[in-house]
């Protein structure tokens, strides 16, 4: 009888850890997601540092090219200057001009969804980094688009006779992030099995 009572008091003080142990598993795993201002304001810090090169990339070319000069920097790869009314590589440039405000009202909601996205979970480190890029960009462009009208575009790669569409630094960071997050995705399915 006294071994079934060690049993039960066995039983009993491992049924009481075991809860203790998952809300601390719980709390940690929820620490990632919790809001922390230090983090946000790193995240915001490294973002604004995106826009500032941006911003003075475009500033330099505006200044040192005029549109549609060519610049050969190596094969395959020139600095142009180009006034993109459009969105990202020029899709929807010769929209007859509608497209400016749409684009400015897209790239402010995604800059405002993203920034509360980062509050809550600055602490998930490819996902942040990802968003931070994609809001980044984001907002360099819709400095240039509510400012110019245009987004200024002076990167130009091509081969042979075939060119990408010209584009900057915003460009790269949206699309750096947007794969970032299909890394982090990935990445998550693969842990989840």
């Amino acid at each position: 009888m006294a071994s079934g009572n060690t049993n039960g008091k066995r039983s009993q003080s491992g049924a009481q850890r075991a809860p203790g142990a998952a809300r601390k598993r719980t709390a940690a795993s929820a620490g990632r997601s919790d809001p922390n201002p230090l983090r946000f304001s790193l995240w915001f810090f490294f973002g604004f540092l995106i826009v500032v090169l941006d911003q003075a990339t475009k500033f330099y070319f505006e200044r040192a090219l005029d549109p549609g000069d060519v610049v050969p920097v190596l094969p395959g790869f020139n600095f142009v200057l180009a006034h993109n009314r459009g969105a990202a590589f020029s899709f929807l440039a010769d929209a007859g001009g509608w497209q400016r405000w749409f684009f400015t009202i897209l790239a402010a909601a995604v800059v405002v969804f993203v920034l509360r996205l980062l509050w809550k979970h600055g602490g998930k480190w490819l996902f942040s980094l990802s968003l931070t890029l994609i809001a980044a960009g984001a907002a360099g462009n819709l400095i240039d688009r509510a400012l110019s009208g245009y987004v200024v575009d002076f990167i130009d790669l091509y081969w042979q006779t075939w060119h990408w569409p010209a584009f900057n630094v915003a460009d790269i960071a949206i699309c750096t992030g947007a794969a970032g997050l299909v890394l982090d995705e990935l990445l998550g399915v693969a842990r989840d099995r």
